[in-house]
């Protein structure tokens, strides 16, 4: 039971920490599949299906910078979760 916790609080923190990368991937594909200028300095109209998602776009895409911040976090974890794994593993070997 604390194993899956321990799991699933893992889980949330490396997507929070991924989100910023998601949604500014998700801005960039959407704005270039609409044919949208979609940049960093100011919000740009792009009307698809009679909305405009420029205000959107901008925000996630702006989101990136975020990066900055929670990208080094979800390194670690996964260096965290990597190492765990290697040692469980030369464990398992050494005990045979």
């Amino acid at each position: 039971m604390i194993r899956r916790r321990r799991t699933l609080l893992i889980s949330i923190v490396l997507l929070i920490s991924l989100a910023p990368a998601i949604s500014m991937f998700w801005a960039s594909w959407f704005a270039e599949r609409h044919d949208c200028v979609l940049h960093e300095g100011y919000v740009n109209p792009c009307i698809v299906g009679g909305k405009d998602w420029g205000e959107t776009l901008y925000t996630a895409f702006v989101m990136g910078w975020l990066m900055m911040l929670t990208l080094p976090v979800a390194a670690t974890i996964l260096l965290v979760l990597t190492l765990k794994v290697a040692f469980n593993l030369i464990r398992r070997v050494i005990r045979r």
